[in-house]
């Protein structure tokens, strides 16, 4: 007998199917909200109460005994005293930088040879050639000066168009000292005083062209000069600068 009543109750929980606490009307909407499933599951059950947080009573002040009659005894002392005194102006503080900065990365269409044209600068619109990317990310170009007065400098790759026209420079040998360091001015010494100075003063303190680098032009210019002239029409190319006429749109174009 023991043994039929087992297998009927059994049997019960077998055939009753299985219903969610929550389901979806139409329209898409619960039919209970998230504080009424709260309590269908049972969860304020679960919510352990006695998890309260001991906080510490920070102390800031120091009590110090005081001798005298009329003294009350004792001082309240701060443990941390205010500054005195206070800057006027506020002073920027450098943040700290995690992130270290490293050089972007070359185009693929600007190799070494590849000629380019100035969006911007003194330069704009002029052709130079390519010679190397140096450590800061920054493109060493030069005209060559001879031609179109452009000297060996640094361009960043953001204002230059890479046109398809390329020359040969496995052959140019650059100096060793072109580098980001060499392009780098050096600040003029100026002189104090309350005097403004004229128009005829500080001509020794303006900037100059160094010895070291009229060499080094005139030694990549003569290597150029001669990988140039071997094809036709390059010279003129270089020589002039790049400019659009009526109806010609630069999106449009291959250069």
């Amino acid at each position: 007998m023991a043994d039929k009543q087992q297998q009927a109750k059994v049997g019960k929980h077998r055939g009753k199917r299985h219903t969610p606490r929550n389901w979806l009307l139409p329209g898409g909407f619960w039919r209970y909200g998230r504080c009424a499933m709260y309590r269908r599951r049972g969860n304020y059950l679960k919510k352990n109460l006695n998890t309260e947080k001991k906080v510490e009573k920070r102390t800031y002040f120091k009590i110090k005994p005081v001798g005298g009659e009329k003294n009350g005894g004792k001082r309240m002392i701060l443990l941390k005293k205010s500054r005195k005194w206070l800057p006027s102006e506020d002073t920027p503080r450098k943040l700290r930088r995690r992130t270290k900065p490293r050089p972007c990365r070359l185009r693929k269409s600007i190799t070494p040879g590849t000629v380019l044209i100035l969006l911007v600068g003194r330069h704009a619109g002029k052709r130079v050639i390519f010679l190397k990317q140096l450590g800061s990310g920054l493109l060493l170009v030069t005209g060559p000066y001879g031609l179109n007065r452009v000297p060996l400098r640094r361009v960043n790759q953001a204002f230059v168009i890479a046109t398809q026209t390329k020359v040969d420079v496995s052959g140019v040998t650059l100096p060793a000292r072109l580098n980001d360091e060499y392009f780098k001015r050096k600040r003029l010494v100026t002189k104090k005083g309350g005097k403004k100075s004229s128009i005829f003063e500080d001509k020794e303190n303006r900037y100059k062209v160094t010895s070291e680098r009229k060499e080094d032009q005139k030694a990549v210019d003569k290597q150029l000069s001669k990988v140039i002239g071997k094809e036709e029409c390059l010279k003129s190319y270089l020589r002039h600068k790049f400019s659009l006429s009526h109806g010609q749109y630069p999106h449009k174009m291959v250069f």
